[in-house]
């Protein structure tokens, strides 16, 4: 697919901090991060859980405000009034991960999608805006939806009635936060077929927010690895996910039925947005530190105590590790066992 150049969402220096309670520390859940999404573009967001991926994406739609740094949209900063935000998700729209709960089961089909078009007040004609949404979504012919309620429908369809919700507003850009992690292998592929032809059909772009980087392989033009509150590599999503340069993304990769080697058992504990440690923030859980690559390559002191700078949002291959900025790109997979990965899906 082909974008413009300028972003359509542009985040610069994104942070998101929660205060402790009784005393504890501030949790870093979004730590400095910065990130491009232009025109026509699908750019997914992968992660372990507890990385900070879905504070970041609600940041986005102005759900979360963020504790410093800026979100700009078309080309002007987004404004947190309540008027100016309305108008805003008009034109960014969430979908979220579990369709069941996303939907009222006390409301219809028909309601649920004309949901938004009464909260901003659509001048046209609904039933024919809510027709046509739940159509692009998939469910032909829609009249046949209408009057239906949520436990009548299948996973997929209960998801394509929150796809068509969100279309209805006719949006510019969708983030959607884990869109096919709840349905079954069977329907997941023609969620993600559904999202590719509305980026064609209609030019959205498009946030996707997962785990899985068989998703991310399937669906992304680009893709950002998100750990610990910063995004730690970027870069077209063939590039990454087929030569994977940060340690982190070799191991999330690894563990892919795809991928040749022996899975990377990552040690110590799960990241904690309280507790950021010095230096890199991966390398109490570093397989290339704790195996003696890093020292052999005279960067282990650096990895333990020099932090690295934010990644810029631009579609560059970029990668925020020590080891990795030391030998070509690689020969940097090849070392970790992962070069030249079967695409994963």
């Amino acid at each position: 697919m082909t974008t413009t150049t300028s972003p359509l969402l542009s985040v610069e220096g994104l942070r998101v901090a929660f205060p402790g309670r009784h005393g504890a520390p501030t949790a870093r859940a979004v730590d400095g991060v910065d990130l491009d999404i232009r025109r026509g573009e699908i750019v997914a967001l992968v992660g372990e859980s507890g990385c900070g991926k879905t504070t970041l994406a609600r940041s986005l739609l102005g759900l979360v405000p963020p504790t410093a740094g800026r979100v700009t949209f078309d080309g002007a900063p987004l404004a947190y009034s309540s008027r100016a935000l309305k108008a805003y998700r008009k034109r960014a729209q969430l979908v979220l991960q579990d369709p069941s709960g996303s939907l009222n089961p006390r409301h219809t089909v028909y309601d649920a999608v004309a949901e938004g078009l009464r909260i901003h007040g659509h001048p046209g004609d609904e039933r024919a805006a809510v027709a046509g949404a739940l159509a692009r979504a998939g469910l032909r012919p829609p009249e046949r939806f209408f009057l239906r309620y949520p436990h009548e429908l299948s996973g997929g369809q209960r998801q394509r009635v929150v796809i068509a919700g969100a279309l209805v507003l006719e949006p510019e850009l969708l983030v959607a936060d884990e869109p096919v992690a709840s349905l079954d292998a069977s329907v997941r592929g023609e969620i993600l077929a559904l999202l590719l032809r509305l980026r064609t059909e209609l030019g959205l772009s498009a946030l996707v927010v997962t785990h899985d980087l068989g998703l991310a392989w399937n669906i992304a033009d680009r893709v950002a690895v998100m750990y610990l509150g910063r995004i730690v590599e970027t870069g077209a999503v063939e590039q990454v996910l087929t030569a994977p340069r940060h340690p982190y993304t070799q191991a999330l990769l690894s563990v892919l039925p795809e991928a040749p080697g022996a899975p990377v058992v990552l040690t110590g504990e799960p990241p904690d947005p309280s507790r950021i440690p010095a230096g890199c923030r991966f390398h109490a859980r570093c397989q290339i530190l704790a195996g003696g690559e890093a020292e052999r390559a005279g960067v282990a002191d650096a990895c333990r105590g020099q932090d690295l700078e934010i990644l810029h949002g631009g579609g560059t291959n970029q990668v925020a590790c020590h080891w990795a900025r030391t030998r070509p790109q690689e020969e940097t997979a090849a070392k970790a066992g992962t070069g030249a990965a079967v695409p994963p899906g």
